[in-house]
């Protein structure tokens, strides 16, 4: 059945999202996971998790033809939350194993973290963000609150006016933005706790 109010979670056939699934529906929502382009067109809110490689996730959406039914949803306005590579898929091109394009939604690349930084890579823990603009996902947190990471690859965001959040790991980079209707966070909510919980009952809100 083509949904008409569900929040529904895009599967792109490259990992398990059943985390993901678990922590929107502890929200007492009804929320769907689906890998088909009339539901995503269908649906009034989305989000769009990812795991593993930049190419393989977006090679996932187009052989869905996902790509095409976000292209459609996203002209009509319906938020879309993108979470991990599903953030990093929002932006121009991905720089991981090759060069691979994105959805182009917001100006940027995806690239690796320095080798000359004095850092660990991956980016593996908890690290407080800093809110950069108001944003709904944010609503009733403190600014400098920790949330979850796990990635090599990192959002180098071309416009400040999309960084949502920031966060310091060898250098600054936007971990969350926001560009309309379209949303994105870098790490995991479903990893982060109540901060976690409430960033995905924030979502569920717009």
């Amino acid at each position: 059945m083509k949904p008409s109010t569900d929040t529904l979670v895009i599967d792109a056939g490259t990992g398990n999202l059943h985390s993901v699934l678990n922590a929107l529906q502890s929200q007492g929502l009804s929320v769907g996971l689906t890998s088909d382009p009339e539901e995503v067109i269908g649906a009034s809110r989305l989000v769009l998790p990812g795991v593993g490689a930049f190419g393989s996730f977006m090679q996932g959406l187009r052989q869905r033809h996902l790509d095409l039914a976000l292209d459609e949803v996203i002209r009509r306005g319906t938020p879309l939350l993108g979470i991990c590579v599903g953030m990093q898929a929002l932006l121009d091109v991905g720089k991981e194993m090759g060069e691979f394009k994105g959805l182009g939604y917001v100006e940027g690349e995806v690239i690796r973290f320095p080798d000359n930084l004095n850092i660990k890579v991956p980016h593996n823990g908890w690290n407080q963000i800093h809110f950069e603009k108001p944003c709904a996902l944010f609503n009733g947190l403190p600014d400098l609150t920790y949330v979850y990471f796990t990635h090599s690859y990192y959002c180098s965001v071309a416009q400040k006016t999309d960084w949502a959040a920031s966060t310091l790991y060898g250098i600054n980079f936007a971990c969350a933005v926001q560009k309309d209707n379209i949303l994105g966070v870098q790490f995991h909510p479903e990893k982060s706790q109540k901060v976690g919980q409430q960033i995905l009952a924030n979502f569920i809100k717009i």
